[in-house]
């Protein structure tokens, strides 16, 4: 599987890189459920495997990321991607074309019992273009926000270079 996963490229940025894998990854692990529980799994990494996490974590370290920041944050990028695909192929309904709506409409919670699943639902469908599929591209900004954070912590400060 990691052979259909697009290898970050040398020289990307690490918000490209990541960002890359990040979508390559989602779209081979929804096609094929069946690889998740199998993909880190491994007693024998395979070669395939062992490059992928290199140049990820290569493409980090280059970027300036401390050797632990860029374990922390491949770590949580891929248990992101791998929780996103695991939803996305564990829904009661296929995503797209309207069937969020449908599906929200389906299972409407009462407003009087769960009156933050009403308002979420309310603004989330109101403008009736809500898509989960969206929800990635989303969760992984507020990831790589948050490490752009935590790299810019770790470099030092120009005048102290």
């Amino acid at each position: 599987m990691f052979e259909r996963i697009e290898l970050p490229q040398v020289g990307a940025t690490w918000r490209e890189a990541l960002t890359g894998r990040a979508r390559s990854a989602r779209s081979v692990l929804t096609a094929h459920p069946w690889a998740l529980g199998m993909m880190e799994s491994r007693p024998h990494p395979g070669p395939a495997l062992l490059q992928h996490h290199d140049r990820l974590l290569g493409v980090l370290m280059t970027e300036g990321f401390s050797a632990a920041l860029a374990t922390h944050a491949f770590s949580a990028i891929d248990a992101y991607v791998y929780g996103f695909a695991l939803t996305w192929t564990s829904l009661p309904f296929e995503p797209g074309g309207g069937a969020e709506e449908a599906f929200a409409v389906k299972v409407a919670a009462s407003a009087e019992l769960y009156p933050h699943i009403a308002r979420s639902r309310a603004e989330l469908l109101g403008d009736g273009v809500y898509a989960f599929a969206d929800e990635f591209d989303y969760g992984l900004e507020l990831l790589l926000e948050g490490l752009e954070r935590r790299v810019a912590d770790e470099r030092p400060a120009l005048g102290e270079r």
